[in-house]
C-alpha cells in the first residue's frame, strides 16, 4: 500500500476554536488555548504520524485586519500556508460574521481542496446550521462541509476521515517520531504567555512577548530563565505587581505547566524587560521569529 502525506492548513479568525480542533485532530497540547483572541501568533506545526500516512497541520494566527506591523506579520503566515497545503480547513464559528474578503477571495480561488468546519453547533438549533452550511456553500463554494464541536469532540473523526482521504502518495516529510518543527524553548515561551494572556486585562497580553533566554537540563531539574517583554515601564509595573505578587503567580502557573510538559522538575526565572514599540520594530520582529 502506498504511503500518503501532506500538508493541512487550519485557518480562521481569532476564537472560532482552530487551536481547539487542531489539539483534537493531533492530540496533544501543541497551541496554548485561550479565551482571548490573537493567542496563536506563529505557525504551529502539529505532526500527526501513522504506518501508511503523515498529516503536517498547521495552526496558524487568527485572521484579522492588520493594525500594526506584528499584526502583518502574523496574517502573512495565514497567507503562506494556504500556498503549500493539501487540505485547507477553514474554522469559522457558528455565530461569526465574516468580513475579510481577501481571505474568502483566496479560498474561493485555490486549487486545493477547502472543507469548511462550522464550529461550536452545540450551541445552536438545527435550523441555523442548516443555515450556516447554504450560506458557505453559496459564499465560497467549498468541496465539504462540516458542523462540528471541536471541544465536545463532536465530528471530528469525520473530519479525520476527510483529510485522510484527501492526502496525496508521498514519502514523509518528517521523521515519524516528530510531533512537531518547534523547539522546546518556543513551547516554554508560549506556555508562559499563555498565563500573561489568562491573568492581565486590556492591551498588556498583546503587547507582550516572552523570550527564552536560558534553558538548561540538569540531572534531575530542568533550570529556565525567560524575559516577558513590553513596551512601556507602566506595563512593566503591571505585570510585576504589588511587591511582586503577579509576576510570582505567572511563574508558579507557567512552572506547574511547564513541569506537566517536559515531564520533569523546573526551576524558572522570570524577568521583565522594556522595549519600546517593539510590535511595529522590523528588527525585534525578526529577532522574535515573525519575519522571515
Amino acid at each position: 500500500m502506498s504511503h500518503k502525506a501532506g500538508f493541512v492548513s487550519i485557518i480562521g479568525k481569532p476564537n472560532a476554536g482552530k487551536s481547539t480542533l487542531m489539539n483534537a485532530l493531533v492530540g496533544e497540547k501543541m497551541s496554548i488555548i485561550t479565551p482571548k483572541a490573537q493567542t496563536t501568533r506563529h505557525r504551529i506545526i502539529g505532526i500527526v504520524n501513522d504506518e501508511d500516512y503523515q498529516i503536517v497541520f498547521s495552526d496558524t494566527p487568527g485572521v484579522i485586519k492588520p493594525n500594526y506591523d506584528l499584526q502583518e506579520s502574523m496574517m502573512n503566515f495565514v497567507m503562506s500556508s494556504l500556498i503549500d497545503a493539501d487540505v485547507i480547513l477553514f474554522v469559522t464559528d457558528i455565530h461569526e460574521k465574516y468580513d475579510e474578503n481577501d481571505v474568502l477571495e483566496k479560498l474561493r480561488n485555490t486549487s486545493s481542496p477547502v472543507a469548511v468546519i462550522i464550529n461550536k453547533v452545540d450551541k445552536s438549533s438545527e435550523e441555523e446550521v442548516k443555515a450556516k452550511i447554504a450560506f458557505w456553500e453559496e459564499k465560497i463554494n467549498p468541496d465539504t462541509v462540516f458542523p462540528i464541536s471541536a471541544l465536545l469532540g463532536y465530528n471530528v473523526e469525520a473530519v479525520m476521515a476527510y483529510i485522510k482521504s484527501k492526502l496525496p502518495v508521498h514519502p514523509p516529510y518528517y521523521e515519524k517520531d516528530e510531533l512537531t518543527d518547534k523547539s522546546m524553548r518556543f513551547f516554554v515561551s508560549e506556555i508562559i504567555r499563555e498565563k500573561v494572556f489568562k491573568l492581565y486585562d486590556k492591551e498588556i497580553p498583546y503587547s507582550t512577548e516572552v523570550v527564552v533566554t536560558s534553558f538548561k537540563e540538569e540531572a534531575h531539574i530542568t533550570r529556565i530563565a525567560a524575559e516577558i517583554i513590553v513596551e512601556r515601564d507602566s506595563q512593566k509595573n503591571i505585570i510585576i505587581g504589588k511587591a511582586g505578587a503577579m509576576i510570582k503567580k505567572v511563574g508558579t502557573y507557567a512552572r506547574q505547566d511547564i513541569e506537566e510538559f517536559i515531564g520533569g522538575k523546573v526551576f524558572l526565572e522570570l524577568f521583565v524587560k522594556v522595549l519600546p514599540d517593539w510590535r511595529s520594530k522590523k528588527n525585534y520582529l525578526k529577532r522574535f521569529g515573525y519575519e522571515d
